[in-house]
């Protein structure tokens, strides 16, 4: 194993990661805007489409645990996966109705959210010195996605001479870019079944071992936590692109890859706020950057306060940098050795599943609650919409404060060296 990855392994893996995201990027973020106002879905509707992803996360170990650890080559699988995803994100740029639309959805889900560890899988097995080499290629990833923005927000509308957010476009442009990483895939480093021969359990693919760690209160208060403050989260996600666009705002996609972008900066001073603040108040102060991010939507709009809208998105850095991070890092230092796999393994199933599920179901109907007829065209209030967000996430912020408590050599374990 090389101390320094080969130029063409290494370019391989970060065009595989650069597709990865900018494949995600180019159809997710414009979804609610197509679905509402191109195909005219209700909220709830919309909010149902959003939850394949969760749904996906939620079944996704299953098929990377006890299917492709056992039986296949990572980078055999992650072709087939994309191949596959590759129709069925066509698919969905061909159905019109909500339930067509769902389950398109749903099986594209269930073919791209296991491709998001095998990628990670096909990395690490080409690295002798995981952490030194994988953010040089996982950065890829996050250009990938905002190369993305930059493509349907910005340079198609000039190609095209209008915006592509409220038609299918995005979703075929994310169908080709599927079908070229799944040929690609074949051409990646071999990367055979890691759990071949060994026999995996239900319990091994959900991390349920991480469970024993819930006896721990603050461990508990900390995964509750997590779980609730992903149901405000899910509004971010489903919806602001639609209130943006329909707010009067122009090149909504490409404007919102600034939180990618601030997601960059914030990753890098880390090590400073780490220093200073320690694990509960970095993760206060991730939850608070929801809830400001929910007012400033709310008072702000498309004219002289359109400063509020951008200051919203860039918040996103801290919003995932403080937050997710910080937890993966807690994770690491609070659960033994043993069962550190398992412990990031269940956290994730909790946030990006069982966190994000919850919330697409309440924030379908809070949209529909604050949707009016207004010559023929379905508008919104989008300001008592935000105050939803805003609020529960205040709610999480103030239990969180008062019930976890941070163990001082934890907290010292976890600081970053700046």
């Amino acid at each position: 194993m090389h101390a320094t990855l080969p130029q063409g392994i290494r370019a391989r893996l970060s065009l595989m990661m650069f597709l990865q995201f900018f494949i995600w990027g180019a159809w997710f973020v414009t979804l609610g805007t197509y679905l509402l106002q191109g195909l005219q879905f209700t909220g709830t509707q919309t909010a149902q489409a959003y939850s394949t992803m969760p749904w996906g996360a939620i079944v996704a170990p299953f098929v990377v645990g006890m299917v492709a650890d056992r039986f296949f080559p990572a980078e055999r699988m992650l072709g087939v996966l994309h191949l596959a995803g590759a129709g069925l994100l066509y698919l969905a740029s061909t159905v019109t109705r909500p339930e067509a639309v769902f389950w398109v959805l749903l099986g594209y889900a269930l073919c791209y959210n296991p491709t998001l560890a095998l990628v990670n899988a096909v990395s690490f097995n080409q690295m002798a010195s995981p952490e030194r080499q994988f953010p040089a290629v996982r950065v890829f990833g996050t250009l990938g996605w905002i190369v993305a923005g930059f493509v349907v927000g910005l340079l198609l509308p000039r190609w095209l001479g209008s915006s592509v957010e409220a038609t299918a476009i995005p979703l075929r442009i994310a169908a080709g870019s599927s079908m070229l990483l799944g040929l690609l895939s074949f051409a990646l480093p071999h990367t055979p079944p890691k759990s071949l021969g060994h026999r995996v359990t239900v319990r091994d693919v959900l991390g349920l071992d991480a469970l024993g760690l819930m006896k721990d209160r603050s461990f508990a208060v900390f995964v509750a936590g997590s779980l609730l403050i992903c149901v405000p989260l899910a509004f971010y996600y489903g919806f602001t692109n639609p209130f943006l666009n329909e707010q009067g705002v122009t090149g909504v996609a490409w404007k919102m890859t600034m939180g990618q972008m601030s997601e960059v900066v914030f990753m890098l001073v880390m090590p400073f706020f780490f220093a200073r603040l320690g694990v509960k108040w970095m993760l206060i102060v991730g939850m608070l950057a929801w809830a400001v991010r929910y007012v400033l939507f709310a008072f702000g709009n498309a004219d002289a306060l359109v400063f509020m809208y951008y200051a919203g998105i860039l918040l996103h850095g801290i919003c995932y940098d403080f937050f997710f991070v910080t937890g993966q890092i807690y994770v690491e230092k609070t659960a033994p050795k043993s069962i550190q796999a398992s412990a990031q393994g269940f956290i994730t199933l909790i946030t990006y599943g069982v966190g994000m599920l919850i919330g697409n179901w309440v924030a379908g109907p809070v949209v529909d609650r604050h949707a009016r007829t207004v010559a023929g065209a379905v508008l919104h209030d989008w300001p008592s919409i935000w105050l939803w967000p805003a609020v529960m996430a205040s709610v999480v912020i103030v239990l969180f404060a008062a019930l976890f408590r941070e163990r001082r050599a934890s907290a010292e374990a976890t600081t970053p060296s700046p």
